[in-house]
């Protein structure tokens, strides 16, 4: 928790910084996009989150991203689907990967970052099989469906004076309203639950939390069933937010800022730590990073990847440096308590 405060300063003290170097950081438009964003990426980090607190690592996110973007306008325009009938076989095919790829690390004992790199191409290539590469959109329709990416609740009495067309109401996307479901959900499971126990006892120690019987098998599925799951339901959320997909690029490296984002907001790569809410930071950290690298002018665009794996490098540097003042620390302490005695 201590680090997700370390971020959330760091995530204050870039917007502040943002907003005195590049101009309309703080107009209505541009903080209801990064709201939307961060919130569309947020739902990805918690589901990779999720999977790292076990121990794990889910490299396919992009992919499942691209094949549920790419499978609801697909089932509902080409095929012809009903809307609760499409929503219901995206959500399940996020479940599905989350079967299999979880079965596969927990029963074959295969690694996961084999068995997910392994998904990153096979679900971008099945999403470019069936949808003949062609992109997929809604064709102006599913105005109501769309509301669940689109949709904005505003805020009574406030109003950005500044804005170019007249005064614009501040309004909350309606992603938000999902992630703080998912953040509520997740955070309660993690804290008051003993599968969120059991999940972090898994990240730490597989083979002590075995011992200590703990379902290590079952609960590792159920990382990589959730993980999958928010992926599939993120996919769904950001095409409808674009309103269509193009299976060849649609989700590029959408698992690298899940990945990023759960790291900088607390999650130890090496499993059994972990913040519902940090992660949230740092997915809002990263998207105040991609904005500020937009509105300043003397940041050139093409920087951004730069950026933000320099980002990235910091925040595992800083893991491992606050885990060995940590080991230091605890070792000094037992060595006074033996001298003591």
């Amino acid at each position: 928790m201590k680090k997700a405060l370390g971020m959330l300063v760091l995530l204050v003290v870039v917007a502040a910084l943002t907003s005195l170097a590049g101009e309309g950081f703080l107009s209505a438009y541009n903080l209801e996009n990064l709201c939307r964003r961060t919130a569309l990426f947020g739902i990805l980090a918690i589901g990779a989150g999720l999977v790292i607190m076990a121990g794990g690592i889910d490299l396919s996110t992009g992919s499942v991203v691209c094949l549920s973007g790419c499978l609801l306008p697909w089932l509902l325009v080409e095929q012809g689907w009903s809307e609760p009938a499409a929503v219901a076989t995206v959500l399940g095919s996020g479940i599905a990967i989350g079967l299999f790829q979880g079965g596969l690390v927990a029963w074959g004992r295969l690694q996961p970052f084999l068995v997910t790199l392994c998904g990153l191409l096979f679900y971008r290539g099945v999403a470019r099989g069936f949808t003949a590469d062609q992109t997929q959109g809604f064709q102006g329709g599913y105005d109501g469906l769309r509301t669940l990416a689109t949709g904005r609740i505003p805020i009574p009495g406030l109003t950005d004076l500044e804005a170019f067309d007249g005064p614009a109401a501040f309004a909350i996307p309606a992603p938000v309203v999902s992630l703080v479901a998912i953040v509520v959900l997740a955070a309660f499971l993690l804290r008051f639950t003993v599968w969120g126990r059991w999940l972090l006892a898994t990240g730490r120690n597989p083979e002590a939390a075995a011992y200590s019987g703990v379902p290590v098998r079952w609960v590792t599925l159920s990382a990589f069933v959730s993980g999958a799951a928010l992926s599939a339901y993120g996919g769904m959320l950001f095409v409808l937010d674009v309103g269509s997909a193009q299976p060849a690029d649609f989700g590029n490296f959408y698992e690298l800022y899940a990945i990023a984002a759960a790291v900088l907001g607390g999650c130890s790569l090496r499993g059994g730590e972990g913040s519902v809410v940090g992660i949230v930071v740092g997915a809002a950290l990263l998207q105040v990073l991609r904005n500020t690298i937009t509105l300043v002018e003397w940041i050139p665009d093409n920087l951004e990847y730069a950026v933000l794996g320099a980002v990235i490098l910091v925040g595992v540097l800083a893991d491992e440096l606050v885990r060995r003042y940590s080991r230091r620390r605890g070792r000094r302490l037992a060595e006074d308590r033996t001298s003591e005695a």
